[in-house]
């Protein structure tokens, strides 16, 4: 199996909503016979999106969406994996590119102070500094940087209500010079500080190429890392070399799984864990059971496909 290229991106920029579903075209006829596969976003506000496939071709997609109006700085996180990483190509056209829920939020005009890698570590080993992980809890207990907060969010909707709830007192009783926000690639955490800032915090950071530049560029003896990232595609997890991981997906509640929990009780490949057994009901395992056999099903007739013709 050939290596492909992984490439995570993003861009807020205003764009016009009317010429979305042209580029969308031009995006799905390039890639159909290129072997680009992943998921792009695209909205009034911006792009996001990650794919993977041959080099030349992902740098292909990456060079149509330059041309875009606005998205001609798009920067790109590249990493390796041993084959695909998606199942297919989607190219959707969204309301936002990452959900927050809040139309008035616009970090095309407004976003809080970028910090570099190489500099990230300073500011978070300041005792007046809150370092706040505005991912959702499941991708926290993978990996996460020393001494922060985790929201205990279930999806980026709900930062909102935690600032309201837990961080607006938390600053006020802390009153910490900084604010330093981080998520997997930079998106959530860049409009994470464009809401903060319209709400009237100071102070407030955010890790310039979130955790997976920090990965490419700090070196791991020095890191403030621990744990491994979440990533949204199959490799669920990647180390601190931006290599495959170790944890595995639970395909019934879609939620990353170490190696020992692999021998909880619990856990039956395709159809329960510990996180969810009791979330399903018999029907639904049932159901999950019969994904699961059909699935070791195509798998095995791939592996006799892919033996037959090496023969």
């Amino acid at each position: 199996m050939s290596p492909v290229l992984v490439a995570a991106f993003y861009r807020f920029s205003a764009m016009d909503p009317g010429g979305l579903p042209a580029l969308r075209s031009d995006l799905l006829t390039m890639a159909a016979g290129s072997g680009v596969r992943g998921t792009i976003l695209l909205a009034g506000e911006g792009v996001n999106g990650t794919i993977s496939g041959p080099e030349a071709a992902v740098r292909q997609v990456l060079g149509r969406l330059r041309q875009v109006s606005g998205l001609e700085p798009l920067e790109a996180k590249f990493s390796w994996a041993s084959g695909q990483t998606f199942a297919r190509l989607k190219v959707r056209l969204k309301r936002e590119i990452v959900t927050m829920g809040c139309p008035t939020v616009r970090p095309a005009d407004q976003v809080g102070t970028y910090v570099p890698p190489a500099q990230w570590d300073d500011l978070i080993n300041d005792p007046d500094t809150l370092v706040i992980d505005t991912r959702n809890s499941y991708e926290v207990a993978v990996g996460t940087f020393t001494g922060a907060i985790d929201p205990e969010t279930d999806s980026f909707r709900a930062f909102p209500d935690w600032v309201e709830r837990e961080l607006l007192p938390l600053v006020q009783q802390r009153q910490p010079k900084a604010l330093a926000l981080f998520c997997t690639g930079g998106i959530r955490c860049e409009k994470a500080t464009a809401y903060l800032l319209q709400q009237g915090f100071e102070g407030v950071h955010h890790l310039q190429g979130g955790i997976l530049r920090y990965l490419e560029e700090i070196p791991e003896e020095r890191s403030s890392w621990q744990g491994e990232c979440f990533v949204f595609d199959q490799r669920v997890t990647v180390n601190h070399r931006l290599e495959p991981g170790s944890h595995s997906l639970c395909f019934a509640c879609g939620l990353p799984l170490a190696p020992e929990e692999l021998q909880h009780p619990a856990y039956c490949e395709g159809i329960s864990c510990h996180h969810c057994i009791d979330r399903f009901s018999d029907s639904d395992r049932a159901r999950f059971a019969e994904r699961q056999r059909q699935l070791v099903g195509r798998r095995s007739a791939r592996v006799g496909a892919d033996a037959t013709t090496s023969q």
